[in-house]
């Protein structure tokens, strides 16, 4: 899904929520979720579009209309050692689209 994709999807109220989640070496990647299924956003070549920061997201996102947007951490739970059999729980917390600055 590109930006005018996604653009077109949420003016039809079709986007749930965007997620930006967060990789190593501190950048994020972006994802919309239409009917609970992850699409992730590509750049003008196709591959996935990364940001350097959530204010870089907002800036790229500001034409989208409002929707659900979060920042999700990935557990490390699984490549902890001695950490026996704990639930996988990402880290999702819901930021707002706009800047408050």
């Amino acid at each position: 899904m590109n930006l005018h994709q996604l653009n077109l999807e949420a003016r039809a109220g079709h986007v749930d929520e965007v997620n930006l989640i967060a990789i190593e070496g501190g950048d994020y990647l972006i994802e919309a979720r239409l009917k609970g299924r992850a699409h992730p956003l590509s750049d003008t070549r196709g591959e996935r579009l990364r940001v350097h920061s959530v204010e870089d997201a907002r800036k790229l996102l500001q034409t989208i209309p409002m929707v659900s947007m979060n920042l999700v951490h990935w557990s490390v739970q699984d490549e902890m050692c001695g950490m026996g059999s704990h639930p996988e729980e990402d880290l999702k917390v819901p930021i707002s689209q706009r800047s408050a600055w």
